[in-house]
């Protein structure tokens, strides 16, 4: 099925006796491998139908069913587990390759984009905040030298006025004196 370079794979129940590509019992579901992550969709429970009187799937349909979950039901019905127990470590198995199959997934163009436009809007952000913090550190220097400039300056003005007041208060006397 599908198109051209686009494969969608039938999955379906048949006689044994019946060509590959020929007629068919019942419509079971579909694969689409080429989706990320590959697409499968099926009929549960006809499926359950056809392996519990004696379907056999092939090797590929089966690590589709095993993948699904499917299978670990069939074991667990053939154990006779309840049915609530089945239907809980089924969910709990799918979760889990879920899980697995995003995280061996391919990411698109798209994806791949956001990703690094998401870390170059993180690294301009610390970048700025450095920048920012390097501002901030030169200010506070730069206000530190010029409290230190206008100390000074307010001490050697100080001591100018000292000494010119020393010096006046020496002529001052000699000009009494004299």
């Amino acid at each position: 099925m599908g198109r051209k370079k686009r494969p969608i794979w039938a999955i379906v129940a048949a006689d044994v006796r019946a060509p590959r590509d020929g007629r068919f019992i019942e419509d079971l579901g579909r694969y689409y491998p080429q989706e990320e992550p590959a697409r499968v969709v099926l009929k549960d429970e006809r499926i359950m139908h056809w392996l519990t009187v004696g379907a056999q799937p092939t090797d590929t349909v089966r690590s589709l069913l095993r993948r699904q979950g499917l299978m670990l039901g069939l074991h667990l019905q053939r154990k006779g587990v309840a049915r609530e127990e089945i239907e809980a470590a089924v969910a709990e198995h799918r979760q889990r390759q879920l899980e697995k199959a995003q995280a061996a997934a391919k990411l698109t163009p798209a994806q791949r984009r956001a990703q690094v436009l998401k870390a170059e809007a993180e690294a301009a952000a610390k970048r700025e905040a450095a920048e920012a913090e390097a501002r901030q550190k030169a200010a506070a220097e730069k206000a530190k030298t010029e409290e230190a400039m206008r100390k000074k300056a307010e001490a050697e003005a100080a001591e100018e006025t000292a000494k010119s007041a020393e010096a006046s208060a020496e002529t001052e006397p000699s000009e009494e004196a004299a």
